[in-house]
């Protein structure tokens, strides 16, 4: 799984977590008074069960044997992606990490705050000590908006939006279906989007972020969130 996932940055694991341990969690985040935006619910490391999940063996193996030395959670977000509640994503790399302050070094930034959490986009050399695992509470098929991947792209670096765009033209895609249970991992500078459901099944799918380390270098580190 680590060569895959150096190769083409991502890969899918089966079967990590069954059916009615995602039901109790499902039902346990539904009951929570949750702050809830139209993509679902970030922040989540805040809440016992998804913090005990991220640190399950199970995942945490996963995260582990593809950074290669420890693997530290730090960030959890729920995407619920619905016919009520709809949206497309445009190709792009996740490059914006929880950061614990505001420190001026160069390459790092625009600077933002989210849910009162400090965020930075960050260099090619931080976001190559993440993972993330991405944990599907439901099937992901062609007709609920799977996550497409460009395979290879993570190695390019940090990309401008038009070099984004234009790989995105130039570059077969490769459509990311998984079963309920199923983990896939990926690194944060793959190339990626998803487009909208098209039925009436959900894609509910936890998103929990990876890091060989909690400091980024230069006096930063990363926020829990």
């Amino acid at each position: 799984m680590r060569a895959k996932v150096e190769n083409d940055g991502f890969a899918i694991v089966d079967g990590v977590v069954p059916h009615n341990e995602l039901s109790i969690l499902l039902q346990k985040l539904n009951e929570a008074s949750l702050r809830r935006s139209r993509a679902g619910v970030r922040h989540l490391m805040s809440k016992n069960d998804v913090a005990e999940l991220a640190r399950d063996a199970r995942l945490l193996n996963i995260a582990t044997e593809i950074l290669g030395k420890e693997a530290i959670p730090f960030r959890a977000t729920l995407f619920d992606k619905n016919s009520d509640s709809n949206w497309l994503v445009v190709w792009h790399q996740d490059t914006a990490l929880p950061l614990r302050s505001r420190k001026e070094i160069p390459g790092w930034g625009p600077w933002s705050v989210k849910d009162g959490v400090t965020y930075a986009h960050a260099p090619t050399h931080a976001l190559e000590q993440i993972v993330a695992l991405r944990l599907h509470f439901d099937d992901s098929t062609d007709g609920n908006g799977p996550l497409r991947v460009l395979p290879g792209t993570h190695r390019l670096g940090v990309l401008s939006d038009d070099e984004v765009t234009q790989l995105s033209a130039e570059q077969a895609a490769v459509d990311c279906l998984a079963s309920q249970g199923a983990v896939l991992a990926m690194r944060p500078l793959l190339i990626h989007s998803s487009s909208k459901v098209q039925n009436d099944h959900p894609r509910r799918v936890l998103h929990v972020e990876y890091s060989s380390s909690i400091s980024m270098g230069d006096g930063l580190e990363l926020a829990v969130a």
